[in-house]
């Protein structure tokens, strides 16, 4: 039903227009579904800072419809080139968010290149950086990507950790996965600063976040996480 709506919006980049949809998609999907989920800010509720760079942990498609209940203000997500092939959902990496070959170093350089001429726009971004989607929400080891972008660009980083998306709607493609309703917990946490730091600094910055989302899927599962 909103497909028309997106594709207009995408074609005349009105991308504040398309971010707006998305919002309301993303709840009709997650609410018809009889999800409802559960944001926790670690620190103290807070409107995300623009430009930023948000990253969190990928455990399931879920966690890209339910990210626009935190994600409020316009944002590029940056996606596996695979998504291009994806029909209806293709549009968005066509006109607006970003696809990147993680099997390319080149290819995965141009994107965020790309990435950061949105963050010069104004725009916030979103990226996964274990660049796929990992099994029973267990943390795989992050690029580096988005860190040293966040530090090129001198721009905040937010981590959140998806705590149990991955039960919900689990990894294996479409028509394929198994799927179940209830309440999924996203936690996410205070603005990390990136200014004044070098590219010495991306470890500890990849560090940090990284720590964030593991000691809270720690929190949550015990150590066996």
């Amino acid at each position: 039903m909103l497909y028309p709506f997106f594709y207009f919006s995408l074609k005349s980049k009105k991308y504040n227009t398309v971010h707006f949809l998305k919002n309301v998609w993303s709840r009709i999907i997650v609410w018809g579904s009889l999800i409802f989920p559960v944001i926790k800010y670690k620190d103290k509720k807070y409107q995300l800072p623009v430009p930023c760079i948000v990253v969190s942990n990928h455990t399931s498609y879920l966690d890209i419809i339910i990210s626009f209940f935190y994600v409020k203000k316009t944002a590029i997500y940056l996606g596996k080139q695979e998504l291009l092939k994806t029909p209806l959902f293709n549009i968005f990496f066509k006109y607006m968010d970003i696809p990147v070959n993680r099997k390319s170093i080149t290819e995965s350089h141009k994107a965020l290149i790309k990435c950061g001429e949105k963050i010069d726009k104004g725009f916030n971004i979103v990226i996964y950086p274990e660049g796929t989607i990992s099994s029973n929400g267990k943390l795989k080891k992050f690029k580096n990507g988005a860190f040293k972008l966040a530090i090129d660009k001198q721009v905040d980083i937010v981590p959140v950790a998806n705590i149990n998306n991955w039960k919900f709607l689990q990894n294996g493609g479409f028509f394929k996965s198994k799927g179940t309703f209830g309440i999924p917990k996203i936690v996410v946490g205070s603005p990390i600063s990136t200014k004044g730091l070098t590219e010495n600094d991306i470890e500890l910055v990849k560090e940090k976040c990284f720590n964030f989302i593991q000691l809270e899927l720690t929190n949550y599962y015990g150590a066996k996480n």
